[in-house]
């Protein structure tokens, strides 16, 4: 099992975001992260919305970040830790610019990215962003092929509904080869027959734990599996939160558990074939509290789930 640092402040969901990471900068935050890769964390990741909805600010709350922009300061400020997203909205920019975005990255990091991508669940933000939600998954797939020929091809060529393009130069090409790590967050079924076809991870939201190897079944049984699911990221809090951001009183996700609680937890996810997870985020005062509390991870948690 291996776990990804779980980042203060980067939403304000009210279904998990405590009092005390309001005060965290983003400054604070690039401190945070060099402290916890000296700790042995392998990566961080970056939710995505590129604007809210005001219908949507009670539980969903107004701070959203980028995530390419937020994956790329999170890489420079250190040297071997992974940079994912979780996730980034797939139809909502144009695919030249994400490969672009997500080569440039990765060549930058020397390839330390992955990325996950999903279609995306609120209709007003592709309403204020000029894109149809109800085409949002067959745009999705459409940009992945789109996107995986710039990053593969010496000669990229594409013809589709929704991009198109020839005669074209794309470099710098991925680091990683073929290209870096695709993977996808969501629960339907056009999702995991998704990541079946292209990904080598998946990241389940509303998908129960007992139900994962269900799930991972399904991927794999799929007649167009590519054969390369590696990863499930399954973070503790993900229990904590419902469709639409509602909160979920669920005693086993709790912040604060003891660390043979939280090893146990672990231990039952990688049963059910998670491959990495993050441990929430608690009720402290400080960031020099967290700190501590990311310490005490590293030497009480970390020996026992490696």
């Amino acid at each position: 099992m291996k776990l990804a640092f779980s980042m203060p402040h980067q939403l304000r969901l009210k279904a998990m975001t405590q009092p005390w990471e309001l005060a965290v900068t983003g400054p604070d935050q690039i401190r945070l992260l060099k402290h916890a890769e000296k700790l042995g964390f392998e990566m961080v990741s970056v939710p995505e919305h590129h604007v809210m909805p005001r219908e949507h600010l009670d539980l969903s709350g107004p701070f959203q970040m980028n995530a390419y922009v937020g994956m790329a300061a999170y890489a420079g400020a250190t040297e071997r830790m992974r940079v994912n997203s979780c996730i980034a909205i797939l139809p909502l920019q144009h695919p030249i610019t994400t490969a672009k975005q997500l080569a440039t990255l990765d060549w930058l990091s020397g390839g330390r990215v992955t990325v996950t991508w999903a279609v995306g669940w609120v209709p007003g933000e592709f309403e204020l962003m000029g894109v149809d939600f109800h085409k949002r998954g067959e745009i999705a797939e459409e940009y992945t092929r789109a996107i995986i020929e710039l990053w593969t091809s010496p000669d990229p060529r594409f013809e589709g509904k929704y991009v198109s393009f020839k005669d074209l130069l794309f470099e710098p090409f991925c680091v990683q080869k073929p290209h870096l790590p695709i993977w996808f967050g969501g629960d339907a079924d056009a999702v995991l027959r998704r990541t079946a076809r292209y990904a080598s991870g998946w990241w389940p939201f509303l998908t129960k734990p007992e139900l994962i190897p269900e799930k991972i079944d399904f991927i794999k049984s799929q007649p167009d599996y590519n054969g390369k699911l590696e990863d499930v990221f399954y973070g503790f809090s993900t229990t904590r939160v419902g469709e639409g951001h509602v909160p979920i009183d669920d005693f086993k996700a709790r912040p604060g558990q003891t660390a043979p609680e939280i090893i146990d937890r672990l231990g039952w996810f990688r049963d059910m074939g998670v491959t990495w997870s993050g441990v929430p985020i608690p009720a402290l005062r400080s960031i020099e509290e967290y700190c501590d509390y990311t310490q005490w991870i590293a030497e009480e948690v970390m020996p026992a789930v490696a």
